[in-house]
């Protein structure tokens, strides 16, 4: 696959990600059994086969059992940690942490920071982690605050870089204004049915400041890859959009969907997270695909639902 750079860094990286949120095979870590993780072991593997370098994880996925289960990838292929890049994220507190009448929240305070990456280090089993983002905007934050936490982190080696995940462009200028290092990634939700980040200043802000857009959910949780159903009239007029193009170019739907998102100059490396071993490898075609800018703005308009002004 073709390689990019993540602005900032020394890393090439695949221009798809590997998303680890569902290789636990359920969100309730009790429910684990040694099937699943079999399983969301095959899936990493297949993914790193395929050629993804950059694996997305939270410590909110499976309450960590996900990073667990990549930990143990690692520990069977030890030759796999230098070749990719491990993300995880913090920030989300689950309801009763930690007290019973603590309720679903968010925390940047610098504590919860660094314990949350100590305890993701040791789940995942590596010294280092490549990039370490805060998950969702913490009203409370404090920008002194959580450059103390990262400065603490990076100095003693165990964070190399940072970045956020769902942050609107002020409130990445804000927590920006008190760090001292860029942060590289700002991990959003983009496809073609959630257009906002092309028109709210977030990615516009991604090519000014050269931060890399990561985008979750990029197929719209499904119906805009291969075999997705929907009964949306506006989703089904996307899908036979895509479908043409396919059809025009020999390839599957799920690959013009990302190869769009690839398109853009922001350089948005799509976040792929099937457990399928089949689409793991599918969408890597995307990559080899070279839309037109006329292709690229029949789809959009399609998205839209209207033509543009």
């Amino acid at each position: 696959m073709q390689l990019q750079r993540i602005h900032h860094t020394e890393f090439d990286v695949a221009r798809l990600s590997y998303g680890c949120m569902r290789i636990a095979g359920t969100w309730n870590h009790d429910e684990v059994t040694p099937a699943r993780w079999e399983a969301g072991e095959k899936a990493v593997i297949a993914a790193y086969e395929a050629g993804y370098t950059l694996f997305d994880h939270a410590d909110i996925y499976c309450r960590g059992r996900c990073e667990e289960i990549h930990g143990s990838v690692m520990k069977k292929i030890p030759s796999m940690r230098k070749a990719i890049v491990i993300a995880t994220k913090c920030g989300i507190r689950f309801p009763g942490d930690p007290r019973h009448d603590s309720p679903h929240r968010y925390d940047f305070s610098a504590q919860h920071i660094i314990e949350s990456c100590e305890k993701s280090l040791e789940r995942l089993g590596v010294e280092t982690i490549d990039i370490y983002q805060l998950h969702r905007p913490d009203l409370l934050m404090n920008p002194a605050e959580v450059a103390e936490a990262f400065e603490k982190l990076h100095s003693a080696g165990k964070v190399r870089y940072f970045g956020v995940s769902n942050f609107l462009p002020s409130f990445v200028n804000a927590l920006q204004s008190g760090l001292s290092a860029p942060l590289v990634v700002n991990q959003v939700e983009i496809h073609l049915g959630r257009l906002d980040c092309f028109y709210d200043g977030t990615l516009d802000q991604c090519l000014e400041k050269k931060l890399t857009p990561l985008s979750w959910s990029p197929l719209g949780g499904g119906w805009l890859g291969t075999g997705g159903k929907t009964s949306d009239l506006l989703r089904l007029q996307v899908q036979d959009v895509l479908d043409i193009k396919a059809a025009h170019y020999g390839t599957s739907r799920t690959a013009i969907a990302l190869a769009w998102l690839l398109m853009h100059p922001s350089q948005v490396i799509p976040i792929i997270g099937s457990v399928n071993p089949e689409n793991i490898r599918e969408a890597t075609s995307a990559d080899k695909i070279e839309l037109t800018r006329e292709d690229w703005y029949n789809i959009l308009v399609a998205a839209r639902g209207k033509g543009l002004p």
